[in-house]
C-alpha cells in the first residue's frame, strides 16, 4: 500500500487556520502519481470564492485527473475542484452555507446543497461532501471503493463513524472469549458457533462438553466472562445484525432462524442489547450496506 502523502505547491512549513503546524511530505512538482487525492476543507468564508486563485493547484489536479486518480472534496474544498474546472457540468454537494455562493460563482455546477454526498464525474471519479461531519461519509465511501465494503462496516464500527445518535450500542461486536487454557470450553465454543440456532442448546453444550451442566456452566463463564445463555444470546444478536443488513426477510422468519420461537422475546432481547429494534436497525444498517456496495463498484 502506498504512503499518505500531505502534498503542497510549497515544502515551508506552514500552520492552519486552527493553529495546527503542518509540514508537507512532497511538492506537486515531484511528479506525484497518487490514486487518490483528497481536498480538505478550505475554511474559506462563505461569501468568498477562489476565483483566479491557486492556478497550480488547480492545473496539479487537472493533470492528476487525467491520468485515473479519484479526487474527494470536503466542505469548502469543493471550491478548489470547482475553480479546477472538474465539476464542470456535474452534480456536486457543500456545505449548505456555501451552496449559494457556489452556484453563483460557477452556474455550469449542478449543486444539490441537500445532499451529504454526491458522486460524479467520468468513472464516478469526483466526490464531494457537504459541511460538519460528513467527511465521515466520504472516508466509509472511499474504504469501501478502495478496500471493499466490510472494510468500510469494520471501520464504521470501531470508530462510530457518522451514525452517533444512538450511541455505541449498534456498532458493539460480538463479544470475544477471554485468553484462556480450558480447552474442553474452548471446544464447545468452537462446535456453537455453528449449531447456535439449534433448541436446548445449553443442555446440548454441556453434552459437548462431557460436565455436568452445573459444572459446565461454572467453567463456561470463568472461561468467557459470560454465562452460556448470554453467549448464545450474543452470536444469534450478531447474526441477526448481518442478516438484516443483507436481506428483507420477515423479523418472525429471522428469529426462528435463530432459535427464537416467540418473535416479540426477539425483538425485546434485541433492542435491550443494540439499542433500536430490529426494524429500525434494518432501516440504518441496511442502506448503508447499498450504498458501501455501491461504492465497491462505482460503475455498477
Amino acid at each position: 500500500m502506498e504512503p499518505v502523502l500531505l502534498a503542497a505547491d510549497s515544502s515551508n512549513l506552514f500552520v492552519s487556520d486552527g493553529q495546527v503546524p503542518f509540514r508537507p511530505d512532497a511538492t506537486l512538482s515531484e511528479g506525484l502519481e497518487p490514486d487518490l487525492v483528497c481536498i480538505p476543507d478550505l475554511y474559506l468564508p462563505p461569501s468568498k470564492t477562489l476565483r483566479n486563485r491557486y492556478p497550480v493547484e488547480c492545473a496539479w489536479l487537472r493533470d492528476r485527473f487525467e491520468g485515473g486518480a479519484v479526487i474527494a472534496s470536503a466542505c469548502s474544498g469543493t471550491f478548489l475542484l470547482a475553480e479546477s474546472g472538474l465539476l464542470d457540468g456535474l452534480n456536486a454537494t457543500i456545505h449548505w452555507a456555501y451552496a449559494e455562493n457556489l452556484q453563483a460563482a460557477y452556474p455550469q455546477i449542478r449543486v444539490h446543497r441537500e445532499q451529504v454526498l454526491v458522486v460524479s464525474g467520468p468513472e464516478q471519479r469526483i466526490i464531494t461532501c457537504g459541511g460538519g461531519i460528513s467527511w465521515q461519509d466520504m472516508v466509509l465511501y472511499l474504504v469501501a471503493r478502495f478496500f471493499g465494503q466490510e472494510e468500510a462496516r469494520n471501520l464504521s464500527r470501531l470508530y462510530l463513524l457518522n451514525w452517533h445518535d444512538h450511541g455505541q450500542l449498534p456498532f458493539a461486536a460480538a463479544s470475544r472469549p477471554r485468553q484462556m487454557e480450558d480447552r474442553t470450553i474452548a471446544d464447545v465454543q468452537v462446535w456453537l458457533s455453528s449449531h447456535y440456532s439449534e433448541p436446548g442448546i445449553i443442555q446440548a453444550m454441556a453434552d459437548k462438553s462431557g460436565l455436568k451442566e452445573r459444572s459446565f456452566k461454572r467453567r463456561f463463564r470463568k472461561a468467557t466472562g459470560m454465562s452460556p445463555i448470554e453467549y448464545v444470546h450474543t452470536l444469534r444478536v450478531e447474526e441477526a445484525k448481518h442478516m438484516l443488513e443483507s436481506d428483507s426477510q420477515r423479523i418472525e422468519m429471522i428469529a426462528l432462524e435463530l432459535g427464537y420461537e416467540d418473535a416479540s422475546f426477539f425483538r425485546r432481547l434485541f433492542r435491550r442489547r443494540v439499542g433500536m429494534t430490529p426494524s429500525e436497525y434494518r432501516k440504518r444498517f441496511m442502506g448503508i450496506r447499498r450504498s458501501l456496495q455501491r461504492a465497491e463498484d462505482p460503475l455498477s
